[in-house]
């Protein structure tokens, strides 16, 4: 029995002349008055603004804290059998015999600078140390932070965070795009990969709500991996320049970047995209991912020649196989929150009274951070009644509140990162199938989750392990951890190296982190006007610099709407709200894709032809 072809016939309305000549109007005008409704809301009403985003955020997570571990979770499994079934796993994304379009070094290095470089600077050393602090093995009172017996769990999260499960989030989208824009040449933007579900609905307006959740996730994600990189940025200068001003010095914290510093750093970084952007992704975009991987390995050269690499390697294997170990566990063990009610149920009788008074502290998932021991923090802030209970009461107490201390770090940690990639997600998969043509799926899953995925392990431990190794062993006597997360890149140099060599590394560094920025930016911007045009690869100029001019008034709103606050909170908190719609929208792309390989794979054994039309 045949099996009908395949809906192709999408259809994007674009107008036909004026300013928004070739795109769709409904996805350009919403996707523009979010955005510029979010600025005004910043820039007018920023405290209300910065305290509505807290609250909702709070909400969000306390309601899908499991829903975003689950699904992502899902995606990583999904493409493990995608890439290991046959027939699925040989199929060409595009004519058979078809060549790729870039060459297999430019391929990865576009991957690689879109996908994670920023992330990477800035995080390098950042998170190895943070989760050496603690973790989640940490928080349950299993071992002690910034010891060496924490070394292995702050890798298996560190591993977790930038790893398969990472990378599975673009490649679900990516793979998604590239499939039917190749092989039933179908526009390349994200309502094709809802059409096997949803057929020609995705041409009216449920197909413009999903194109204006992937430009909003995108915007919003591509802002919070600009605001790390310009911080880490401005870290460099300053370290480079010694200008004061770049800087906010507060008594007890280490020096961190200002806001006017910021803000300065932001409109230097995002002229230089928007000039990168408009020259296009086979100039700009490719020239600079291969500096970014030139100056990288340079980088990564210099930590293997003077830091500490026999302990980065030996760091490397065990990590790796305590992270496959746990790779289940990672994927689904997911935390909700712990109420007051539940706790107080399920304390000690002794306890109960002072339930409201131990509550806190024992669901506190910060209270074992930087190498303190967390049940001895939370006896210690105890007072009064709740003082005086006897040890292995208080003991208890602590065990019981562990689930609400789980929850309040992975919400913190891992929520926080799967949010950021899948917001992330429609910018780096539409990238990545734009530089894919011609590629098999089981190529495409190997080559954007597994490759990126086993070099990010490396330049953890490589950098990373470098810092915990000088801190470990006393050599750098708290340089490193009492650094800003955005400094500790610069600090762990200071640590190994000295001289002119240091300052040219750092020259070396600031340069690599203004690339990554650029690359970052201007592909985002260049994906932006990609679904607004309903999916054309050729956009105008035009819309590349209002994009871009719009990206950065919303990271800049942002920023100055902190008030106090971390300046990164305010940019955070929008992401992970923004992230959620579309992270629905990836949970049905997938249930789609699984449909059009299934269905294919029919028609091949039918020999029903799928003609594009």
């Amino acid at each position: 029995m045949s099996i009908k072809p395949p809906f192709t016939n999408l259809e994007i309305k674009t107008q036909e002349g004026g300013f928004y000549k070739d795109n769709s109007l409904p996805i350009a005008l919403i996707s523009k008055g979010i955005m510029v409704a979010l600025v005004l809301w910043a820039l007018i009403w920023p405290g209300n603004a910065t305290s509505n985003l807290s609250s909702f955020n709070s909400l969000l997570l306390a309601k899908f804290n499991v829903f975003y571990i689950i699904i992502v979770g899902l995606f990583a499994f999904f493409l493990f059998v995608v890439a290991v079934l046959p027939k699925t796993g040989a199929r060409v994304m595009g004519t058979p015999g078809e060549a790729p379009e870039f060459s297999n070094f430019s391929w990865f290095s576009m991957m690689f600078g879109a996908g994670l470089g920023v992330g990477l600077m800035v995080f390098a050393t950042a998170e190895p140390l943070s989760l050496w602090g603690s973790n989640p093995v940490v928080v349950a009172g299993e071992v002690t932070g910034n010891t060496e017996e924490a070394i292995q769990s702050a890798y298996r999260y560190t591993f977790a965070h930038y790893g398969f499960h990472a990378w599975a989030i673009y490649v679900v989208t990516g793979l998604s795009l590239a499939y039917y824009a190749y092989t039933r040449d179908m526009p390349l933007t994200i309502r094709s990969a809802l059409t096997p579900l949803f057929g020609k609905l995705m041409n009216g307006i449920l197909g413009h709500i999903v194109d204006v959740l992937g430009v909003v996730a995108t915007i919003l994600g591509v802002s919070v991996t600009i605001g790390f990189g310009v911080s880490q940025f401005i870290d460099g200068l300053y370290n480079i320049t010694d200008m004061s001003w770049l800087m906010t010095f507060k008594e007890g914290e280490p020096p961190a970047p200002s806001k006017v510093g910021l803000i300065a750093g932001l409109l230097i970084i995002m002229g230089l995209s928007i000039i990168s952007a408009v020259s296009g992704v086979g100039r700009g975009v490719k020239y600079l991912s291969n500096l970014n991987l030139v100056l990288s390995l340079i980088l990564l050269g210099t930590f293997v020649i003077a830091g500490s690499f026999a302990f980065a390697m030996s760091t490397y294997v065990s990590a790796f196989i305590d992270y496959i170990i746990n790779f289940v566990s990672i994927s689904f063990g997911a935390y909700g929150p712990q109420s007051a009610a539940e706790f107080a149920a399920a304390i000690p009788e002794a306890a109960k009274p002072l339930a409201a008074d131990l509550y806190g502290g024992a669901t506190n998932a910060w209270g074992a951070w930087g190498g303190s021991d967390g049940f001895e923090t939370f006896k210690s802030g105890l007072a009064g009644a709740a003082a005086e209970l006897d040890e292995a009461t208080l003991a208890a107490v602590y065990e019981v509140g562990n689930q609400g201390r789980q929850f309040g770090w992975q919400s913190g940690w891992t929520t926080f990162y799967w949010a950021w990639w899948i917001a992330f997600s429609p910018f780096v998969g539409l990238f990545l199938a734009r530089i894919s043509k011609g590629r098999t799926v089981r190529e495409f899953i190997i080559g954007c989750v597994f490759a990126p995925a086993l070099v990010c392990f490396a330049w953890m431990t490589i950098l990373g392990g470098t810092a915990i190794d000088l801190e470990l062993t006393g050599n750098a006597a708290g340089a490193i951890t009492g650094a800003s997360q955005t400094n500790q890149l610069f600090a762990t140099l200071g640590q190994m190296i000295d001289g002119g060599l240091l300052s040219a590394l750092t020259v070396m560094c600031v340069v690599l982190i203004m690339t990554f920025l650029v690359t970052s930016a201007d592909s985002g911007i260049l994906v932006m006007n990609t679904i607004m045009s309903g999916g054309s690869q050729e956009t105008g100029i035009k819309h590349r610099i209002v994009w871009g001019i719009i990206l950065t008034a919303v990271i800049g709103a942002l920023i100055l709407a902190a008030g106090d606050q971390n300046p990164m909170e305010a940019l955070k908190k929008a992401m992970i709200i923004g992230a959620l719609p579309f992270t629905m929208v990836m949970g049905l792309m997938m249930i789609s894709l699984t449909k059009a390989l299934y269905r294919d794979g029919q028609r091949d054994k039918n020999n029903a032809s799928t003609p594009a039309e």
